[in-house]
């Protein structure tokens, strides 16, 4: 084989190694939110609560039960384990596209025994040559390698949108942590904003049932009407019927907390089973501002990577409008003995400069590039949309956890009036100085209230968590 000189090859090289540009536009961060702080955050300030760790923050809540759960769920979580199997994913594809840009090299041998046919026309040919021999053999064995030299920088734009996508998949990780720690936390107050209520409840019926009770001995007496007995046997059945909703959720609620643990509903339930107080939520430590959430929270991040990968592909698609150019080489030996194998005369060497050029195919290079640009620009609205939406996050669950505090204060005041207004007709009723309506009124107050002020607990711990999980947890970008 005739080969070409190295020195031109090298001279080839030197091209990519002084090309250091790549075709397409360089990667430009979109400008940040000009706010300095979130609206809500003086309220937020106001709150006299210890803060939550920064790396935990759902040890804020001082409860041991919900500590372990979280910590199993980022165990055990099947949500998790997709997220870091993609990773996985991406971080094979990063070296993929790291591999194209540099030199590939193979081995390659092969031994063949020929018998040729005599009746073809190479046959014929080959058969009216003096001394011909039908079988033969050949021996063959090479080095080859070769290496793409990306002169325009579409491998270099390939390996960059790569690199975006794993960086991306990396964010994902920790956005699906910090959801999965938020969703048990959420679940887990759920479960105790139920057993409360349930508790509430449960306590209003063995109320309701001491008044019916008593309202029966007297309609037995003669000092009450039927009315009466059918009213307060109403108002009980009422509170009763409250309770099978309550535990409809609950067990909804224990179902979804052994599946966000990765394991089969029932699993876990006996740790929370035995009710427990809601938990009180946590300060917030220095939340910063909007433009701080797009380093520290990872959905954000994944925004932005997807967006950098868009770009990088806008690259790769110009890039297909020029030439590529490629070095192979081969050296190695061919004979057709096995002695000979390894003798001077047998052995062969080739290099190749090559060209590949989609010089009429500017219509479809054309087609790829505006399908690139799309991606790109839907890929920055999308970026834009979710700073915006994490923006709104934050500032709806700070006023979520400072209204529903400020809710559940004043239901503890009104509770507390209620319960002395209800013992006071209780009283009164027994002394006949009032109807058994004011006091079948004031159960229902009180119960409301109670009601009430349990769900506003709950409410305004999830908030707490909604916060967390809006300024990005305690995850911190590298």
């Amino acid at each position: 084989m005739r080969s070409v000189r190295f020195p031109a090859l090298l001279a080839a090289a030197g091209v990519t190694l002084l090309s250091g540009c790549a075709v397409g536009p360089d990667y430009v961060a979109p400008p940040a939110p000009k706010a300095g702080a979130f609206m809500g955050q003086p309220a937020i300030a106001a709150r006299i609560v210890a803060p939550a760790p920064a790396e935990a923050w759902w040890r804020g809540f001082n409860d041991p039960v919900l500590d372990r759960l979280v910590d199993r769920a980022l165990a055990q979580n099947l949500d998790l384990a997709q997220a870091t199997a993609r990773v996985t994913q991406a971080r094979a594809g990063l070296g993929a596209a790291t591999a194209a840009l540099l030199p590939s090299a193979s081995i390659q041998g092969q031994a063949a025994t020929v018998h040729t046919s005599t009746q073809t026309p190479t046959g014929r040919l080959l058969a009216a040559t003096p001394g011909f021999d039908r079988d033969g053999s050949s021996y063959e064995g090479n080095l080859v390698a070769g290496w793409e030299l990306d002169v325009f920088g579409g491998t270099r734009r390939d390996r960059e949108a790569a690199l975006a996508r794993y960086e991306a998949a990396k964010a994902g990780v920790a956005a699906a942590r910090l959801a999965v720690a938020a969703q048990t936390a959420d679940t887990y107050l759920l479960v105790r904003g139920l057993q409360e209520r349930l508790a509430i409840a449960r306590r209003q019926v063995e109320t309701q049932s001491k008044l019916v009770d008593t309202v029966r001995l007297q309609y037995e007496r003669g000092a009450a009407a039927d009315l009466q007995l059918q009213q307060a046997q109403g108002a009980l059945a009422q509170t009763r019927a409250s309770i099978p909703v309550l535990e409809e959720g609950l067990e909804a609620a224990l179902n979804a907390m052994d599946v966000i643990q990765g394991a089969q509903p029932g699993t876990y339930r006996a740790e929370l089973t035995p009710p427990a107080a809601i938990p009180a939520a946590p300060g917030l430590a220095d939340a910063g501002g909007p433009a701080e959430l797009l380093r520290r929270r990872p959905d954000l991040i994944v925004a932005e990577q997807r967006l950098r990968a868009s770009n990088a592909e806008v690259g790769w698609a110009l890039s297909q409008y020029f030439p590529k150019l490629s070095l192979s080489g081969l050296v190695g030996t061919a004979t057709t003995s096995r002695g000979t194998l390894f003798e001077g005369p047998a052995t062969q060497a080739q290099g190749v400069l090559g060209l590949r050029w989609r010089l009429f195919d500017f219509g479809r290079v054309n087609a790829e590039v505006k399908a690139a640009k799309g991606r790109k620009a839907e890929a920055l609205a999308a970026y834009q949309q979710a700073v915006l939406r994490a923006s709104e996050d934050v500032e709806n669950a700070f006023v979520s956890l400072v209204k529903r505090e400020e809710q559940t204060r004043v239901l503890s005041d009104g509770e507390t009036s209620l319960a002395k207004a209800r013992t006071a007709s209780q009283v009164a009723y027994e002394a006949g100085a009032v109807s058994l309506v004011e006091v079948l009124d004031a159960d229902a107050r009180l119960l409301a209230v109670r009601d009430a002020r349990a769900q506003a607990r709950t409410e305004a711990a999830r908030a707490a968590i909604r916060s967390f999980q809006a300024l990005g947890g305690g995850w911190s970008a590298s």
